[in-house]
């Protein structure tokens, strides 16, 4: 089960980064082979509710079946969603500092286009970008072809989840910090994204720094969101964990959950043929994903299977609630089951816990930087004859 209130505080920052990392990719995988379909039609593919990593929706026909192909999703294996992750960290590893648009532009876009790695949905070795989805190319088309101003480059794409789903990585190295994470993961963004997809980038990366508070608590992570969230996506998540604190199991929350988030959702009933007003700019509206993720969060206490299970089963665009999900209740420090990662890792060909053990080390160098920065402020404010602090 989840550790609670102060039993929180025993667990390392090591152990939350990991737990994030390898939880969100074993959100992901188990999510895939259900994406874009809904709890009904779920419950009836596979006889009830998914409860561990399941094979492809169509079976063997995977390379040709519509709408899924040419993707294996199921059977382990991870989707973009940690793709990006993973190359965001390895940014953080170049960098070793903390990031901002022009470093999107610097090294995560030519990493995408010129560094070719194993692809488990494509059961190929290539390039990322063929296999990110079309917003996500929209980093190659702006920032590679079209030279547009890094920080405004995400204006004029879809408006989706895209930017939220890999920023885990900005949470963790702003642990404990959720309005640096915030503020950090909206710099980022602009190069991907705009409006509510922008925000949700920015509030999921402090849900994630939030997390890793010490006695931090599901409870405490949302409101943390809330403090920070503006518009349609601050509107999303009240009503969304509102209805989510209710439930106790994820199956009587499926329908209230998609309920409370349908207002504010643009796609519309049928995640498969979006309304005309979908993904467009507004101030109205929020993506899906991270309100129903947090809702999960609620719902579970936490716990990750629970978290997990509840996102993967929700359906829609479930691989990346339930990344989001697993990061949240990973980084809270909720145990992992290990057959999930272990069977995630080697179905992936990728090793889950070398990101972590990169990013932890990432984030201490960043966190000394960042003592030397304040430092050298509290100095110079000194020197120009503020008092300086008892405490």
């Amino acid at each position: 089960m989840t550790p609670k209130g102060e039993e929180t505080s025993a667990i390392t920052l090591p152990e939350r980064i990991t737990g994030a990392l390898v939880g969100a990719a074993v959100g992901d995988a188990l999510g895939g082979p259900v994406e874009g379909y809904s709890p009904a039609q779920i419950l009836e593919r596979h006889g009830g509710r998914v409860h561990g990593i399941v094979g492809p929706w169509h079976g063997d026909a995977w390379r040709t079946a519509r709408p899924i192909a040419p993707y294996h999703k199921g059977d382990g294996h991870i989707t973009d969603d940690t793709l990006l992750t993973h190359a965001l960290v390895r940014v953080y590893a170049q960098v070793r500092d903390h990031l901002d648009a022009y470093t999107i532009a610097e090294h995560l876009v030519p990493d995408l286009m010129t560094n070719p790695r194993w692809i488990p949905e494509l059961e190929t070795e290539t390039l990322p970008l063929h296999r990110v989805f079309l917003a996500e190319k929209w980093l190659v088309a702006r920032l590679h072809y079209g030279h547009v101003d890094p920080r405004e480059a995400g204006v004029g794409n879809i408006v989706n989840c895209g930017a939220a789903m890999y920023m885990a990585p900005v949470g963790l190295v702003n642990a404990a910090n959720p309005a640096g994470a915030y503020t950090e993961a909206l710099d980022i963004a602009g190069a991907h994204q705009s409006s509510y997809g922008r925000e949700a980038a920015g509030v999921f990366a402090a849900a994630v720094a939030a997390a890793c508070t010490p006695g931090a608590t599901p409870d405490s992570v949302v409101t943390t969101c809330l403090s920070l969230a503006k518009d349609g996506t601050r509107t999303a998540i009240e009503k969304v964990c509102e209805v989510a604190s209710a439930h106790s199991d994820f199956e009587s929350a499926l329908s209230p959950l998609r309920e409370a988030v349908a207002p504010y959702d643009t796609v519309g009933p049928d995640y498969r043929q979006p309304s005309l007003g979908a993904r467009r700019p507004s101030r109205l509206h929020a993506i899906e994903e991270l309100p129903v993720a947090l809702g999960m969060l609620v719902v579970a206490d936490g716990d990750f299977r629970h978290t997990v299970l509840g996102s993967v089963n929700y359906g829609r665009d479930c691989d990346s609630i339930a990344t989001m999900a697993g990061a949240l209740s990973g980084a809270l420090g909720s145990p992992i089951p290990e057959a999930w990662s272990k069977t995630v890792s080697e179905a992936s060909r990728l090793d889950l816990w070398e990101p972590a053990t990169t990013l932890t080390q990432v984030t201490r160098e960043i966190f000394e930087r960042d003592v030397r920065r304040r430092r050298a402020h509290e100095q110079a404010l000194t020197e120009l004859g503020v008092p300086a602090c008892s405490d």
